[in-house]
């Protein structure tokens, strides 16, 4: 593992994980130890809790599983552990050991215990848009080809596909009045990274690209939005009320802007629409009154 960690060693709980008909009538102790990849340096400098992992949650997560359905295999336990914890927002790996001290092993041993590292490989939607000249005079449509081209790029992002360019009127109220129309496109992709290490690495893009931010829907150079980090359809998706990082979008259902060139990225998508995973495509047509244009891509 690589940069910063969280270790919670010596969680222990009874389990009734085993092969054996004894195993699963009496039960056994386990122990776990779980290390955490996380990016500390928000909550160092600003001692916020939120900018951080709460590892009395992971701990309740991890005696939920030990204490929880019974499996033949230590391998199986230590998977599901793993897959509770990649679930945190923060949490870009995962290091899970499961002890089992009284395994019928036949001989005399000290311990046996099983080690699983997994890392978060999750799929991601961005939305890309900008509806002012570059920092070098260059159209919107270039500046949005151009941070896609980043995207292709970035570290632990990979199977980046990017939709054509579309030409959209602004949308957002009385702050939009007499702004100049967005070319907006939707990439989507998998990613080994944490949604708040994600989105850090999609605003260092943005500045790059010469974008600042004053004034909520003002006009911008570029505009690169995290919309949706993980699967609703499976229920596997980050949902998060942090101002910092909303996800999922909360108004992604109400943009045609968003869910055009979505659809034609990924036809089979969906979005989380409060408690439920709506196909995206059925979205659509409640928005017809949104136009979205393709525009020629300068890609």
């Amino acid at each position: 593992m690589r940069g910063d960690l969280i270790r919670l060693t010596g969680v222990r709980a009874r389990g009734h994980h085993g092969v054996f008909a004894h195993e699963r009538r009496d039960g056994q102790d386990f122990v776990v130890d779980v290390t955490l990849e996380v990016d500390l340096a928000d909550a160092g400098a600003s001692d916020d809790l939120s900018r951080t992992v709460d590892y009395g949650a992971v701990a309740a997560e991890v005696v939920a599983v030990v204490e929880g359905e019974p499996r033949d295999l230590v391998e199986t336990v230590a998977e599901e552990i793993a897959a509770r914890v990649l679930v945190h927002p923060l949490v870009e790996a995962v290091e899970v050991t499961v002890h089992k001290p009284q395994a019928p092993v036949g001989v005399p041993f000290d311990d046996v215990a099983v080690v699983v590292r997994r890392r978060t490989d999750v799929p991601v939607v961005i939305a890309l848009g900008a509806n002012l000249p570059g920092p070098d005079g260059s159209e919107p449509s270039e500046t949005v080809a151009r941070a896609a081209r980043r995207l292709r790029r970035m570290r632990g992002l990979h199977r980046v596909r990017v939709s054509r360019s579309f030409r959209t009127a602004p949308v957002g109220g009385e702050a939009v009045a007499g702004q100049p129309d967005y070319a907006n496109a939707v990439a989507v992709a998998r990613t080994s990274l944490a949604p708040a290490s994600l989105l850090a690495s999609l605003h260092r893009v943005e500045a790059d690209l010469g974008r600042t931010r004053d004034v909520r829907w003002e006009a911008r150079t570029v505009d690169l939005d995290l919309v949706q980090y993980g699967d609703p359809a499976t229920d596997a998706d980050v949902r998060s009320a942090d101002p910092d990082l909303t996800l999922p979008h909360p108004r992604a259902h109400e943009r045609a802007f968003v869910l055009v060139p979505w659809d034609e990225v990924d036809p089979a998508a969906t979005l989380r629409v409060g408690d439920r995973a709506a196909a995206v495509r059925d979205l659509i047509p409640d928005l017809a009154g949104q136009a979205v244009v393709p525009v020629e891509d300068p890609r």
